[in-house]
């Protein structure tokens, strides 16, 4: 179970005790003797003896259990400047000093070893801290004296919180603290959004990224069918290099997926054959035969043959259970000498464009700068023609299925797909309320007679319907959730990975502020008010306004589950090791799936694990004036989550999908969503208690955020998605400067225009950062993180040059089947020579190799030679 999966699971749990109630933080407001602090502090005993096992497991087995817990530090197909990167944290090898070697990491070996993403989701966890310490600091001290001395007649935690309150000429402290502390967080949203443009565009504008193909590759949509011709588009777009039209690749994906099922089946077939005979021959005693001996004979099996009969050959049937039985390896070598022909003509055809296009094309541009241009166009006069378009999207990303959407079908899907979210999400608590209601079985039985029956069924029974059933069920459904999000995103029309992921990622945040948080807090403070509403209904505006700051109890504990059991939880990973290990075991059967198990690190899906923090900011920002004390325990989780997710970032993930760091401007937006909430609360609550002065101020910061964040996106959604024309100019005076180049007086003067006059070029590419104070920095982001600043943080060292051979820039976004290779089989070498004479035998059909795998001659097993083996003909991916 991923760490996403179980943090989704421990979401569930908690609001299906809010369903049944048996929280006792939930509905803590009717009761006479609050137990809010013993209760806080069992919740804060259990995780805290949880957190301290899970990390003592993990610091034993991550010394023995490399692979699983330190993947990226020499897994060989990690690329070189990510493994480079890790290996230099220092300590790692330490019991302990790991703890340190990861504190200390600095932000460029981080950025090098995690990408955009990666940094970024860290920067967030880490500002989030902040935002949290900072309101610890300043609020505390305000609000605590003036809530205990309240007179609200409250007990236990809820003395602290603003249900404490009952004198109204308080209410202007409450609403003053509020200007001062969401204002910090309003301006602390801006100032990160103008550290992430600068950060991001110092990114893609160097050596790291500025010279890919997919830096000057734009995707253009729903193209009209006259200009559905590259003599066309080359009339639209100037500074063209190359042009990809997409087209019907339906049959070739068929053949090419049949010819390569056909292959792993051949593969799986020889390493059969190749352990049955060692096996046989090693229980007979024979030492076997010489390569020559091997490699000779003409006679196909002929080795194999002396230790085992034809009958014990692997065979398959061509068709379920009825079908004739064929020998596998003679069959899968004659089809595949009929495939592989079949599909080269195919591809060759495809690549000289005689097949049916598509109205999608990708369009190489013959710099950076052009593609932004190009990008930028209105290229016709219709709407939604020619677009969306996209830049910056890799060859291995692109949802090739949606690239053929018209634009009025690409209408239609968006919306359906977007009703369907928005009804999975307010109506997911129904199947939440039924895994609780089966917990409660044994009251619905004697609430409905027809379900009396179910008290004869087994006590042990029974108890498993009642206790394993829901947890079961609600593991599936909220392991379903994410699935069923991304899926609705790619049947929207999103044209590649990245694009589902930013989806995903607004889609599940809405299902964590509506279910995790809004739909729990309405209902704790209904359930705590509906027996006093019903006894005096003129008490309802009062009561609601103590009911919904001490709904907070709930995501005290809520806070402390995420801080420890799940940062533990993160870094031990038991579920996922023992799965690893399990299915290693079991099904790895040949030398492929040894080495894609081990060589296959964790990914990360940005799309599920940004919302469910990014919740977690908005509920203590919406806490943070009525109950303040949630602010605590959530900076405690977020420093404890920012150090687990630090060390899985350096050491274990390898996230596969790079939305260039756009998951985080879009977490910023969706953190004012705390703001608004904490705004429109103390509007209700200053209503309810009918305080006059305060709910006016609270107008004004409400009309006030708005016209911040209207104003705040006119400014900056430009700069998330295109790159200045005037930044260009500057990196390449500043590259020429660090190749040691003499600057013209011009380009020193264009240089120091705009770096403010500061310095010279070459003196700035050499520069450390700037030491200043926190303070300053903070206040300060267009001085102290700044464009010339922050390309020092950009990784240098160990990076590979990017250089593409004529061929891989020829075929780079063509449909992964037209440029697809037969692939090269594995077979483990063993002492008899039957992999010797099998591959000698298969290489007249497709190519093989006995290198890097063997069958042991001592335990019988079949192994990989070392950690270092790759397969035969394996290769590096180029960085598209």
């Amino acid at each position: 179970m991923s760490t996403a999966t179980f943090q989704t699971f421990a979401q569930g749990l908690l609001r299906r005790a809010a369903i049944e109630n048996k929280d006792e933080n939930i509905g803590s407001a009717t009761k006479s003797t609050n137990s809010s602090i013993s209760t806080v502090l069992s919740t804060l005993v259990t995780n805290l003896v949880i957190f301290c096992i899970m990390i003592l497991l993990f610091m034993i087995l991550r010394r023995i259990q490399k692979r699983y817990y330190m993947p990226k530090a020499y897994v060989e197909t990690v690329p070189e400047h990510k493994r480079k990167a890790v290996q230099r944290v220092q300590g790692q090898e330490g019991f302990l000093s790991w703890i340190g070697g990861v504190g200390r990491t600095d932000d460029s070996t981080i950025l090098a070893a995690s990408g955009l993403d990666g940094y970024f989701f860290l920067r967030y966890l880490r500002k989030a801290r902040m935002i949290f310490f900072f309101g610890c600091c300043f609020i505390f001290p305000i609000l605590f004296p003036i809530n205990i001395t309240g007179g609200g007649g409250q007990e236990g935690l809820d003395i602290l919180s603003f249900s404490n309150c009952s004198k109204k000429e308080r209410y202007y402290a409450h609403a003053l603290v509020a200007w001062a502390f969401l204002c910090f967080v309003l301006y602390t949203i801006y100032r990160e959004l103008i550290f992430y443009i600068n950060l991001r565009q110092a990114y893609m504008f160097s050596p790291l990224y500025g010279p890919r193909i997919s830096a000057r590759t734009v995707l253009i949509t729903c193209i009209p069918p006259e200009y559905m011709s590259e003599t066309a588009l080359r009339r639209v777009f100037d500074n063209v290099k190359r042009i990809w039209i997409n087209s019907d690749t339906d049959k070739l994906e068929e053949l090419v997926k049949e010819r390569d099922e056909v292959a792993m089946k051949l593969e799986a077939a020889e390493v059969k054959l190749i352990k049955l005979a060692d096996a046989a021959r090693r229980k007979k005693g024979d030492p076997g035969s010489t390569v020559d001996e091997a490699g000779d004979d003409e006679t196909s099996g002929s080795v194999a043959a002396k230790w085992l009969n034809r009958s014990q050959r692997p065979t398959h049937r061509l068709k379920f259970l009825v079908g004739e039985k064929v020998d596998t390896i003679d069959w899968c070598r004659e089809r595949l000498g009929t495939l592989i022909p079949e599909v080269n003509a195919l591809q060759e055809k495809i690549k000289n464009g005689e097949s049916e296009k598509f109205n999608s094309a990708f369009i190489e541009f013959t710099s950076q700068s052009a593609a932004q241009i190009g990008v930028q166009t209105l290229a016709y006069h219709l709407p939604l023609h020619m677009a969306p378009r996209f830049i910056g999207i890799t060859p291995d990303e692109v949802v090739w299925s949606n690239l053929k959407i018209r634009w009025l079908e690409r209408l239609i899907k968006f919306a359906s797909t977007t009703a369907f979210t928005v009804a999975l999400v307010i109506f997911w608590s129904i199947p939440v309320a039924f895994t609780a209601m089966i917990s409660q079985i044994n009251y619905l039985t004697d609430k409905v007679p027809f379900l009396k029956f179910i008290n004869d069924v087994p006590k042990p029974i029974l108890g498993l319907i009642t206790g394993l059933l829901p947890a079961i069920m609600l593991a599936i459904l909220m392991a379903l959730l994410p699935i069923i999000l991304r899926l609705c995103a790619r049947i929207a029309g999103a044209p590649s990975l990245s694009q589902i992921e930013l989806r995903t990622q607004n889609s599940y945040f809405l299902f964590q502020v509506v279910q995790v948080f809004l739909v729990t807090t309405l209902s704790s403070a209904a359930s705590s008010a509906v027996q006093q509403i019903i006894k005096d209904p003129m008490s309802t505006p009062g009561f609601l306004a103590q009911s919904i700051p001490k709904a907070s109890n709930f995501y005290i504990a809520f806070m402390i589950l995420q801080g420890l059991a799940i940062s533990a939880g993160a870094l031990l990973q038991i579920v996922g090791f023992v799965v690893f290990k399990i299915l290693g075991m079991f099904l790895d059967n040949t030398p492929r799936k040894m080495f894609k198990r081990w060589s296959t690190l964790s990914g990360v899906g940005w799309g599920t694990v940004f919302p469910a923090y990014t919740n977690i900011a908005v509920i203590a920002i919406t806490y943070s004036i009525i109950s303040p004390l949630v602010m605590l325990f959530a900076m405690i989780g977020f420093s404890l989550l920012y150090f687990a997710y630090r060390y899985n970032l350096l050491f274990v993930y390898n996230a596969s999908i790079d939305t260039k760091g756009l998951v985080y401007p879009r977490a910023l937006y969706q953190t004012m969503t705390g703001v608004y909430l904490a705004e429109i609360v103390l509007l209700g609550l200053f209503g309810l208690k009918a305080a006059i002065g305060p709910l006016i101020l609270m107008v004004i910061l409400l009309i006030f955020t708005i016209l911040f964040q209207v104003a705040l996106s006119d400014a900056v959604d430009p700069l998330l998605r295109f790159l200045p024309k005037s930044l260009e100019d500057v990196e390449t005076r500043l590259l020429a400067a660090e190749d040691g180049a003499t600057l013209e007086s011009e380009g020193k003067e264009g240089t120091a225009a705009a770096s403010k006059g500061s310095r010279d070029p070459a003196s700035l590419v050499s520069a450390p950062l700037k030491k200043v104070g926190a303070i300053a920095k903070f206040l300060h982001p267009e001085k102290h993180a700044d464009y010339l600043e922050l390309r020092k943080l950009i990784p240098r060292q160990d990076f590979p040059e990017i250089l593409y051979t004529p061929e891989e820039e020829r075929e780079a976004y063509y449909h992964p089947s037209v440029s697809s290779e037969p692939p090269v089989l594995w077979f483990p070498r063993d002492v008899g020579g039957v992999s010797k004479q099998e591959c000698a035998h298969t290489e007249g059909v497709i190519r093989c190799g006995d290198e890097g795998a063997v069958i042991d001659e001592v335990t019988g097993k079949m192994r990989r030679v070392d950690e270092t083996s790759l397969p035969p003909g394996w290769k590096m991916e180029p960085i598209y």
